[in-house]
């Protein structure tokens, strides 16, 4: 394999890491939390607990975590957006030897029960705004000890109870839940202050996470992150940005802004463990897509690294509050999750002055794969060369190395990559080579440089009268269009060419015109690219992290039709229903 991209990297980052400097995140959790004790670690509704705090209240709730009975290596779940309670309970649950099960907080009680019965989690620290889905499931599950914790637990006792106060019962963002045998947060820390903490100490091939995928093309797996897979992704995060952090830290603390949330598997390895083994700040956006609510969090604030989403930089950028933030400090916007469009990296560039920097990364490779150099003079509309210590290959259909400009598949080899999917061999096996490289299901072309453009989702794509039609290139070029505030196109059936693209278009404002929109296409967009069908939508489904949901899209649309076969044959359906319905 010729690694062309070593070539090509910037002065200053290693072709290689070495990924023994900790045996395990123990380890990288008790430096960083003693080396930088009196440093701000996380700064929510404005106040800040430092290393030492959070050093303090981990060892506090590991205490009372090993108090229950948990043995090394047992899973516990966390479900918690961005608030302080999340870094304590992670560290609490590495520090006492246990397996941390990051959870989206918003999913479904039928998603909920898949992850906790799949894990297998005996306990659970959850925010009480959704304990009403866990009470749904809990019986199904496994799980037998859960920790409840408010908003504003960690905000003490006076700002904390009004905060709680107003969250149950003035926006009545908690709905009724009845979990007997629930510890409150802070009576686990009071409880576990008064217990013995036994420090663990577990080695670099033990699981330290299991990081569910997103569920986009199929049911949930857990990726088993090791412990020196998240120790791998994060020393390359720091050997690739090292001149930055060296730069900024000369000056002032390094300080990023975690609106991704740090239960994804971006916010986990460079906020998270990044932050910890940096000494750097993390601004904590619990909701990004309250707009008015984060630049409130950042108004008055200085950040220099902003990770986010195409549709979040979009969103920020036209919204009239903007001019809220001091953007003046900020060195570092990361584009990550999906693919960033070259509508939302020119409108950044003209609000901020700084060219959006994307990288690529999955559940299964700890994060990160490729990056673009951080100090780039324009948007490359690609997802930057492989980081060091990192192999990538792309693939045919056949498993066969593609040459250069050929599209295929991306394969990546390295010691971020996962060690399997959670009790999932026969899924493992089909994504793992023979010779150690995992195959992502993203088709992908490497240029001379070494430089990776990602074309979209093998899943995703769209076969029309045998050519291939990529949803990325479609929505690209839509978004250019004036008047497009987002887009997502997928494939539908078609009785002519197989299938056919039907485009979602959420307008900027009212009066733009299907007949505009096919004039435009018209205009940059070859024959078979073309929509088919043009729907004018309020929003679009997206992830928690804001990635737009075309499977959504896709099964909504398979909605549609089967409702329309049934209108079609009412005569079908109701013998259907005879067929169905209970005896008497």
């Amino acid at each position: 394999m010729d690694k062309i991209w070593l070539r090509h990297y910037p002065a200053g980052v290693p072709h290689t890491i070495d990924t023994s400097a900790y045996r395990s995140l123990v380890e990288l959790l008790d430096e960083g939390l003693k080396q930088h004790a009196c440093l701000p670690a996380y700064r929510f509704m404005d106040q800040a607990w430092t290393f030492a705090d959070i050093g303090v209240a981990s060892r506090y709730l590991a205490a009372y975590l090993q108090g229950l009975g948990l043995q090394p290596g047992d899973r516990v779940a966390v479900m918690l957006p961005n608030v302080p309670q999340y870094p304590v309970a992670v560290a609490a649950i590495l520090r006492a030897g246990f397996v941390v099960v990051n959870v989206n907080p918003l999913y479904t009680p039928r998603e909920l029960e898949h992850q906790l019965k799949d894990s297998g989690a005996k306990a659970i620290v959850i925010l009480e705004n959704f304990a009403h889905t866990l009470q749904a499931v809990l019986a199904a599950t496994p799980v037998r000890h859960i920790v409840i914790t408010g908003l504003g637990d960690m905000l003490g006792p006076l700002k904390g109870g009004l905060v709680n106060l107003v969250v149950r019962h003035v926006r009545k963002l908690v709905p009724a839940y009845a979990l007997p045998g629930a510890v409150r947060f802070n009576k686990a820390l009071h409880r576990g202050s008064r217990q013995t903490f036994r420090p663990a100490s577990p080695g670099p091939d033990d699981v330290a996470v299991l990081q569910y995928t997103g569920g986009t093309t199929g049911v949930s797996k857990g990726a088993m992150l090791l412990h020196r897979n998240v120790i791998a992704a994060m020393l390359l995060a720091e050997a690739w940005n090292e001149h930055l952090f060296k730069q900024v830290s000369q000056r002032e603390q390094f300080t990023f802004v975690a609106a991704l949330p740090l239960y994804h598997i971006f916010g986990f390895s460079v906020n998270l463990m990044l932050g910890l083994r940096l000494g750097a700040c993390n601004i904590l956006i619990p909701n990004p897509r309250d707009l008015p609510a984060l630049f409130r969090a950042l108004a008055g604030q200085r950040f220099h690294s902003f990770p986010a989403v195409n549709t979040l930089f979009a969103a920020m950028a036209r919204h009239p509050d903007f001019n809220m933030v001091d953007w003046s400090a900020m060195r570092q916007a990361v584009g990550g999750g999906m693919a960033v469009q070259q509508a939302t990296a020119k409108l950044w560039r003209d609000r901020t002055g700084l060219v959006i920097c994307e990288g690529y990364g999955l559940s299964e490779t700890t994060a990160g794969v490729t990056c673009n150099p951080g100090q780039q003079p324009t948007f490359t509309g690609t997802i930057g060369l492989p980081l060091p210590s990192t192999d990538v290959v792309i693939l045919d259909d056949a498993g066969r190395e593609l040459p250069t400009g050929a599209a295929g598949e991306l394969a990546v080899r390295g010691p971020q990559v996962m060690a399997g999917y959670w009790q999932r061999p026969d899924e493992t096996a089909k994504v793992m080579t023979p010779d150690g490289f995992m195959r992502t299901g993203d088709i992908c072309v490497m240029d001379e440089r070494g430089y990776i453009k990602l074309i979209d989702r093998k899943k995703d794509m769209i076969k029309v009268s045998g050519f291939n039609v990529y949803p990325n290139e479609i929505e690209d070029m839509v978004s250019l269009m004036p008047g497009v505030r987002e887009c997502a196109a997928i494939g539908i059936p078609d009785e002519h060419s197989g299938e056919a693209v039907k485009l979602y278009i959420v307008p900027e404002r009212p009066g733009l015109t299907e007949q505009a929109v096919r004039e435009y296409c018209a205009q940059v967009l070859t024959g078979y690219k073309r929509p088919r069908v043009v729907v004018f939508t309020q929003d679009l489904p997206k992830t928690a992290i804001g990635k737009v949901l075309r499977r959504a899209l896709r099964d909504a649309e398979l909605t549609a039709e089967g409702a329309a076969a049934a209108v079609a044959s009412p005569s079908e359906q109701a013998a259907k229903e005879v067929t169905e319905a209970p005896s008497a």
